[in-house]
């Protein structure tokens, strides 16, 4: 994007390869420069944050149903920790619509809530409105179903 001040910092956990593919296409479309890193469950996210907190992304986008450490428990430490990680924007990208899930995922502190788009077209208008997000302004947590 020509109005980028910075590349973005993008760090997507989610245990279906496919659904990170189509993520990781999205966002190539929307900017090729943005710098992407993939994990595919909450137990090497917590890993990875831990070991690494001085380089915290920018946005996490997170699913919720995976194997070993779902999503919400992944959330909750986040959320629980000090230092910088508490304050990363942890965007909840999930196949369920479940009003427990969405409410649980405000309760923990989630930046945004999303059901997964199954249109190209539809998740990058999402991405779009994700990374252009003047977080500053906006309302910090944002529920939808898209």
């Amino acid at each position: 994007m020509d109005n980028q001040k910075n590349t973005h910092k993008i760090l997507i956990v989610d245990d279906d390869q496919d659904d990170r593919d189509f993520l990781i296409d999205a966002l190539l479309e929307i900017d090729p420069d943005i710098v992407i890193n993939e994990l595919a469950d909450g137990i090497s996210l917590m890993n990875s944050l831990l070991e690494n907190s001085e380089k915290i992304p920018d946005i996490i986008f997170l699913d919720i149903n995976m194997p070993g450490k779902s999503g919400l428990q992944c959330l909750k430490e986040i959320k629980m920790h000090n230092g910088n990680l508490k304050n990363v924007r942890v965007i909840m990208l999930s196949t369920s619509s479940d009003p427990s899930d969405i409410e649980t995922a405000h309760e923990l502190g989630a930046s945004y809530y999303a059901v997964k788009p199954n249109s190209l077209g539809t998740m990058r208008s999402f991405l779009e409105k994700i990374i252009n997000m003047d977080w500053n302004i906006q309302s910090p947590y944002q529920f939808r179903l898209i």
